[in-house]
């Protein structure tokens, strides 16, 4: 007779324990060495940061022109003595910048301009290079986290792209009657400058977290807040693009009293150019009334964003966005004292340092509209 079984019979050696619970697809496959690529894209951030400064720094130096040819590789090597000094000084001496403002300059002169230039294309191609170095170096050890190859390669194009479109600015001031570049093309260069910048930023915030735990942090977005601060990003990047426009024309030398302009609200001069959508690029009076009004609504509207923020629940969400504020209304600040002092070269690049930073903040703020940071309930109150 076979033996009864016990009620709590003991799970005999050779039965095979449970597998354990598989992870979800978020889990699954390679995830990359998202560490390692956010501290590259990192150094890449800080690298633009500093090419937007000696950019800046080179126009306000009036040092755009004084290379003028575009040699992507042969370029990098600067002139190695006298011979080569003269030759690049002789095609200098060609274009208008030094026939109608800069002639009699020596040579010593024409080397502090073209150090400033020189100093800014190989910064560019600095760059490119860590990029390449970065990006192929990760794609070849298979360490990029899946789905963002496409959005790594992309940074690349851009910079590829941003170094053709410096080119087609520089070559608008070297014919014609023209001192200095196309201001048009300066604000699409650091348009573009700025928009790699905002990716750069927004993509290391991303990499910050594991996909599993911003899936569950957007459980707790605020939409809203989200959708504002995406507005103020547009309006901030327009500011930034009149401010270009500012700075090619030499527009903050020009109307240095405030509130009003050469005392009046409006510049009365502000429509004199022919054809009628010249004044819009090209007129001091008007492009600086534009870049102050613009400025103004900036910071109403950022007044709104903040109101609103201070509403949410989220202590860091309410944190990112008092940086905001506050950096706006430096920024403000800053603004009027460089108009108010003609725009010397040392206010007007801190003022620029002061776009990148809010337009930064802009980004990690709204990142946390979208991405609320984890807290307990005490974080809340």
């Amino acid at each position: 007779m076979a033996e009864k079984r016990k009620l709590f019979e003991e799970v005999s050696e050779g039965t095979q324990k449970p597998a354990a619970p598989a992870g979800g697809m978020i889990d699954a496959g390679k995830r990359g060495a998202r560490g390692a690529v956010r501290l590259w894209l990192m150094l890449l951030f800080l690298l633009v940061v500093v090419m937007i400064a000696v950019g800046g720094l080179t126009r306000l130096t009036d040092s755009g022109l004084s290379i003028t040819e575009w040699k992507p590789i042969t370029g990098a090597l600067p002139p190695l003595n006298a011979a080569e000094w003269d030759a690049e000084f002789e095609k200098y001496r060609q274009i208008p910048e030094y026939q109608l403002q800069n002639k009699g300059m020596s040579l010593s002169e024409f080397k502090t301009i073209y150090w400033w230039e020189w100093g800014h294309r190989q910064l560019g191609r600095v760059i490119g290079l860590v990029w390449a170095l970065g990006f192929f170096g990760f794609l070849l050890a298979k360490a990029i986290p899946p789905g963002w190859t496409g959005r790594l390669l992309g940074l690349g194009a851009l910079g590829g792209l941003q170094g053709a479109i410096g080119w087609w600015m520089v070559s608008s001031g070297l014919g014609g009657e023209m001192l200095d570049v196309a201001s048009y093309r300066l604000a699409t260069h650091l348009g573009l400058a700025f928009v790699i910048l905002g990716l750069i930023a927004w993509y290391v915030n991303h990499l910050t977290y594991e996909e599993r735990a911003l899936m569950q942090a957007r459980r707790s977005a605020e939409p809203k807040l989200f959708s504002m601060a995406t507005g103020l990003m547009h309006f901030a990047f327009l500011q930034i693009l009149l401010g270009a426009l500012v700075a090619g024309i030499d527009a903050g030398r020009s109307y240095n009293d405030w509130p009003l302009m050469g005392g009046e609200v409006f510049p009365s001069n502000a429509f004199d150019f022919e054809p009628l959508w010249r004044n819009f690029f090209e007129n001091a009076g008007l492009v600086q009334f534009m870049h102050r009004v613009t400025g103004y609504l900036l910071f109403a509207f950022g007044v709104v964003v903040w109101l609103r923020a201070r509403r949410s629940a989220n202590r860091d969400t309410r944190f990112r966005f008092n940086a905001v504020f506050a950096v706006l209304f430096v920024q403000v600040v800053l603004g009027i004292v460089t108009v108010v002092y003609a725009a010397p070269w040392h206010i007007a690049i801190v003022h620029q340092l002061g776009a990148v930073a809010l337009l930064a903040l802009i980004l990690r703020a709204r990142f946390a509209a979208r991405y609320p940071a984890p807290q307990s309930i005490r974080g809340t109150s």
